[in-house]
């Protein structure tokens, strides 16, 4: 039996991953805002299920919380850092103090989990990191700039985290969703007011698309969960787990993209060099 510790297990796909570990037998520690929601949770499991009130954005509090959760739960064996939202607008028309907020939660939040999380798993020279980014986090689409930056920022960080903390036996797995049939997409999510009649061609019919796909996404929740799971025991987890194949076909979409870029302007990039210049070390 394994021990989690999971923010944001009210609904969604933090739901999911807690129910999926409970019903195969581990023990949770699960995150949420509210004190009724932390109830409703206990409820699934009244032995094994945990609940802990936490805004992922207060760091003091998140380090209070698993400091109490290793002392009077047991050790934390798999962290995944799942609490977040997303801000839709385009650019322009996204307030900074929006899109300070979604990295507040999105970016802070998790930064402050993994943190806390880490010297016990450091000193035990084992335990799983994992966070749920989105397919967002490997491409991006419009009218999603805040949602998007703030998941690139986050792979950016388990990237360097992950060459961190290999030699400790620590593992650190994004894990990449694509649409899948939770509330994201509609009462989760927070709108930027409309305002420039510029963007009304290009974002209006992608706002009313995703509206009306809210309740019918292609990822079913409960293969994810099942998906993650499968992945515990394995000696050399995934450092991306890709769910859906939808996020399959944007990411390799967007990195092929990429890859064009590079290839076409290779002679460029190379001609920015100082002929005499030192090599850095492979990495």
């Amino acid at each position: 039996m394994k021990t989690f510790l999971i923010t944001g297990v009210s609904s969604g796909l933090g739901r999911a991953f807690a129910t999926a570990a409970l019903d195969a037998g581990h023990r949770v520690v699960g995150t949420v805002r509210r004190s009724s929601d932390a109830t409703d949770f206990e409820a699934l499991a009244a032995d094994r299920a945990h609940a802990r009130l936490l805004d992922v954005t207060d760091d003091d509090a998140v380090g209070a919380t698993i400091a109490d959760v290793e002392s009077t739960v047991g050790p934390i064996d798999v962290v995944i850092a799942n609490a977040g939202y997303g801000v839709e607008g385009v650019f322009e028309e996204t307030p900074l103090a929006e899109m300070r907020a979604q990295f507040a939660t999105n970016v802070f939040g998790v930064a402050a989990t993994l943190q806390a999380a880490l010297p016990y798993m450091r000193k035990r020279r084992s335990g799983h990191l994992m966070v749920v980014t989105s397919m967002a986090g490997l491409m991006a689409v419009p009218g999603m700039s805040a949602y998007c930056a703030s998941k690139f920022a986050v792979e950016g960080m388990l990237e360097s985290l992950r060459k961190e903390v290999a030699s400790f036996g620590i593992h650190v797995t994004a894990i990449e969703p694509g649409s899948f049939r939770t509330d994201w997409a509609g009462r989760s999510m927070t709108r930027a007011e409309r305002t420039i009649s510029d963007y009304d061609d290009l974002f209006e019919p992608i706002r009313a698309a995703r509206l009306k796909a809210d309740g019918n996404q292609l990822g079913n929740p409960v293969k994810a969960a099942e998906a993650v799971l499968a992945i515990l025991e394995e000696p050399q987890p995934p450092a991306h787990l890709v769910l859906g194949s939808d996020a399959l076909r944007l990411i390799g979409a967007a990195r092929t993209a990429v890859d064009d870029d590079i290839r076409q302007w290779e002679e460029l990039s190379r001609s920015t060099d100082f002929a005499d210049g030192a090599q850095l070390a492979a990495t």
